[in-house]
């Protein structure tokens, strides 16, 4: 009886904690949230204003006793308690108003590869202290595989680049395990942060973050394209403190982001010389496969595949390839078990 109204209240949940977006997909229901991982704190009180939608809204915004968090760096938790209380705020959005004591539902959660035990305890005990009964960790790679539905459990080479906010996780994946893998610290936000000194070196004028992604987006390219894209934006001149805009070109785009993008192809390089000869072959024949937000970079996918010479393609709808792939395991777990990294139960609640 107990199980029986546990269950009616809590269903088991898959979380994709990226350093730019949090997605979540529960069981039976699909994705259901898709949110910045973006949380804003009154520094007076120490209370949380806001999180995800609403605390991105007030970017660039604020006044001083107001800070906006980003509590993921670089794929991992920098800020715990910030960390803890986003996911509890997520948790308790997808699951049943009344479901108070009962909702604590089976977590599986996706991790970068390649972290340490303790980065990784970090976000085990971080899924755990805001209302899990269990929490199960999968290396992103292996979940967008599942998630895109590749013969991850085959002896067969499978090669996966998840470029997100934070990380680019590169690798290779054979009888449910992988071969060989590299995390580069290297992603969107650096991309980001490229456009911004470029601007400020070239015209002297002072982008902000958000700004950056949004010309990153609208004519961002990793190669030169066919047709030419340009767009105006609005800063701070560095020189006079006032109000300019220039129209910068996806030449001027592709300048700046042009040694970040060589460092990804560079991991990419190292992580195919570092895999055995037979999966290199199925490598070759199959392809890359590209997930995550930077992967629609234009360009970026028909560069990697000059430079290395392995196919490469993006992924059907590349953003949610991760969570799609926890969802398929929270959903079989037990079929899964051998491909997680480790879990840990709760002890229940008193």
């Amino acid at each position: 009886m107990f199980g029986k109204l546990f269950s009616a209240f809590s269903h088991d949940t898959a979380i994709d904690l990226g350093t730019a977006n949090v997605l979540v997909y529960v069981h039976g229901a699909g994705i259901i949230i898709n949110e910045p991982s973006v949380v804003a704190v009154n520094q007076k009180t120490g209370q949380v204003v806001a999180i995800g939608n609403e605390a991105k809204k007030m970017m660039g915004r604020t006044p001083p006793h107001i800070s906006i968090i980003r509590p993921l760096q670089e794929g991992v938790i920098s800020d715990f308690e910030v960390t803890q209380e986003m996911l509890a705020y997520f948790i308790k959005k997808v699951h049943h108003p009344r479901a108070g004591f009962f909702a604590r539902p089976r977590v599986v959660i996706g991790i970068p590869s390649g972290i340490t035990e303790v980065e990784r305890r970090a976000v085990r005990d971080a899924v755990k202290n805001a209302g899990a009964s269990e929490a199960y960790l999968v290396e992103e790679p292996m979940a967008a595989a599942i998630g895109l539905r590749l013969p991850v459990e085959e002896p067969i080479g499978t090669m996966v680049m998840d470029i997100g906010g934070g990380t680019t996780d590169i690798a290779v994946m054979s009888l449910g395990g992988i071969v060989s893998s590299l995390n580069l610290r290297l992603a969107g936000d650096r991309l980001n942060s490229d456009i911004v000194n470029y601007v400020r070196d070239e015209y002297k004028l002072l982008l902000g973050e958000k700004t950056a992604e949004e010309l990153k987006i609208s004519i961002g390219a990793a190669s030169k394209l066919d047709e030419t894209f340009d767009s105006v934006v609005r800063g701070r001149d560095l020189v006079t403190g006032l109000p300019r805009e220039v129209r910068l070109t996806d030449g001027d785009v592709r300048v700046a982001i042009a040694k970040t993008v060589r460092a990804i192809i560079a991991g990419v390089k190292d992580v195919v010389e570092d895999t055995p000869p037979e999966l290199v072959s199925d490598i070759v024949r199959r392809g890359v496969w590209m997930v995550g937000g930077g992967a629609q970079l234009r360009g970026l996918a028909g560069l990697i595949e000059q430079e290395v010479k392995i196919p490469t393609r993006i992924a059907e709808d590349p953003t949610t390839a991760v969570v799609r792939g926890c969802g398929m395991i929270v959903e079989n777990i037990q079929d899964f078990r051998t491909i997680l990294v480790e879990h840990e139960e709760a002890v229940s609640p008193e």
